[in-house]
């Protein structure tokens, strides 16, 4: 049997993969390199969905040759201040955790040291969700051809992209209710509002009427 030739063998990757790439690739992928002063703290904070396998490796460059005791310390916390991954005298290394609810993550370096050091090179690169699931060795562990990786991943990233839809429509209610109930406290406070201003110039009137009657000016 001969194999395909023609316009079915040159096709390219699948549009729907392609689709579901372009929707997640850059939300699911931080790579970012920056350098950092002896003496300082820099954090990154980045929001990730609940149940959601974060991963993610680190290298810290040294160019002070271990001179001033310098150290760099790496921590990863939630909004709660729990900490995920804590790491003293970190230089390179790999960690992953998997998150229990729709938060704010922040990773933190900060290096120590005395005298004039040069700055550290940090590199950080972090995946989560699709990207950070490692289909090869999903593959080898239930022994899955080639085509069905593909389809496990299409899967995962089609169950992704619904969920991201999920959470977007629920932080729209959320938002919705949160307008509804300001506009209903604006239109209670301006009701009250009126009522004031009616008494105050009705109690005006009054006011004024005894007094121009005290003062003999009107009848």
């Amino acid at each position: 049997m001969s194999g395909l030739s023609g316009p079915q063998a040159q096709r390219g990757p699948c549009p729907l993969a392609l689709l579901l790439l372009f929707l997640l690739g850059p939300s699911s992928v931080l790579a970012i390199s920056f350098h950092l002063p002896v003496n300082s703290r820099k954090c990154l904070r980045e929001e990730i969905h609940k149940d959601l396998l974060v991963t993610g490796a680190y290298e810290i460059t040294d160019q002070s040759g271990g001179a001033g005791g310098l150290r760099t310390h790496l921590k990863i916390t939630d909004s709660a201040g729990h900490i995920l991954y804590s790491k003293e005298d970190a230089t390179k290394g790999k960690f992953a955790f998997t998150t229990e609810d729709d938060d704010m993550f922040e990773v933190c370096f900060e290096s120590k040291g005395t005298g004039r050091i040069p700055d550290q090179l940090v590199i950080l690169d972090m995946k989560h969700g699709v990207e950070a699931k490692n289909y090869e060795e999903i593959a080898k562990v239930e022994k899955l051809k080639p085509l069905e990786v593909e389809l496990r991943r299409l899967e995962d990233l089609s169950e992704s992209i619904v969920n991201d839809f999920a959470y977007m429509k629920k932080r729209e209610e959320e938002m919705r209710d949160t307008n509804e109930s300001t506009n209903t406290r604006v239109l209670y406070f301006s009701i009250f509002s009126m009522f004031c201003l009616i008494g105050l110039a009705t109690w005006q009137v009054f006011y004024l009427r005894r007094f121009f009657k005290a003062k003999k000016l009107i009848e």
